[in-house]
């Protein structure tokens, strides 16, 4: 005969590991622009649809909203991301943003602002960040693309969050992996992009 309280234990067990799991499974919700909207080529083949693949074969249980927009900034996406963050309720905001704002000149300092508003908006609905950092071609000087890398290592310092310095690492700058406008990475760059991403976001779910 089963001892009633080892049965007691055993599925009080259960229903620890079921509460486990559902922690787990979630959402998870990229805000970003076009690098993550995948320009130039078949939603599917973006990073982010291969995100959700290789959740899907390492057997964890969450779903992927891809908020990303071509051309967005991080002014845009403050804008979008509370009500994003009330319609999807996720449990790991991705923030891919800064590029354009980069890419138009705007203040670094304001771009923290945003994306630090976006860190604690995000933190505030219950859902963790991870930040994925971007950099400016050298033509724009040394100053400048200096004080725009600066914004994503001070985020990180400042808010403690987990961060990608260069989330183009060994894609921007090389021809055969970029699309003819220097900008956007190819179809064929998208499995580095997340594995770019994937050390620091797996730990996350």
């Amino acid at each position: 005969m089963e001892n009633p309280m080892r049965v007691g234990l055993l599925s009080a067990g259960l229903v620890l590991i079921g509460l486990a799991q559902s922690a787990v499974a979630g959402t998870v919700l990229v805000v970003g622009d076009s690098i993550s909207a995948g320009f130039g080529m078949d939603s599917q083949a973006g990073w982010v649809a291969l995100l959700e693949q290789r959740l899907e074969t390492e057997g964890i249980d969450a779903k992927v909203v891809n908020a990303s927009i071509n051309g967005d900034t991080s002014a845009g996406g403050q804008a979008r991301l509370p009500a994003l963050l009330s319609e999807y309720k996720p449990a790991l905001v991705v923030l891919e943003l800064g590029g354009n704002d980069g890419l138009r000149g705007q203040a670094p300092k304001q771009l923290q602002q945003n994306l630090a508003s976006m860190i604690d908006a995000s933190r505030a609905a219950g859902a963790k960040v991870l930040l994925l950092g971007m950099r400016l071609p050298p033509n724009y000087g040394k100053r400048y693309t200096d004080a725009f890398a600066q914004v994503y290592s001070d985020l990180q310092r400042d808010k403690q969050v987990p961060l990608v310095p260069f989330f183009l690492e060994g894609v921007g700058g090389v021809p055969e992996l970029m699309q003819a406008d220097g900008i956007h990475p190819r179809p064929s760059a998208q499995p580095r992009l997340l594995e770019n991403a994937w050390p620091q976001l797996k730990p996350l779910l």
